[in-house]
């Protein structure tokens, strides 16, 4: 295929050999040329047998990606905006390896709210009221 190996954050690569690939007729752009060839590509991967990925990245991403699993496990992602099979095999293991990056992710740090503390709040109201002071200064009425 590409000769590099399909990486998963940057680190795990995933064997070929569960990678499994289909070759359809595409729509859209090409002519003629379309009704002959087999450009479309679909990837499937099996996300609940493969032993590529650690244990809990493995949990992770089956729990997040849970409603895009078909047959027990598998990933499948298509590409069919090129008119060239090796430029749609190309941008299908793109999306396979963005959509598995994005679900082995771990999980954002839960924010802690904070308390605005005391000064900051009595500082903004006394300029608040050193600045109503200046501009009622510039009037003519009286205000006593």
């Amino acid at each position: 295929m590409s000769g590099r190996p399909l990486l998963i954050r940057g680190s795990v690569p995933l064997p070929e050999a569960e990678l499994s690939w289909r070759f359809s007729r595409s729509g859209g752009p090409g002519g003629q040329h379309v009704n002959t060839s087999d450009t479309q590509v679909e990837l499937r991967f099996d996300l609940a047998a493969t032993e590529a990925l650690p244990p809990v990245w493995k949990a992770r991403a089956i729990e997040r990606l849970g409603s895009r699993l078909v047959d027990g496990g598998v990933v499948v992602v298509r590409a069919s905006e090129n008119r060239s099979q090796w430029r749609n095999r190309e941008a299908a293991m793109e999306r396979l390896t963005a959509l598995l990056g994005e679900a082995v992710a771990p999980p954002p740090k839960v924010r802690r709210p904070t308390r605005i503390p005391r000064g900051i709040n009595e500082r903004r109201l006394q300029e608040k009221k050193k600045r109503a002071d200046t501009k009622r200064g510039r009037s003519p009425r009286n205000w006593d």
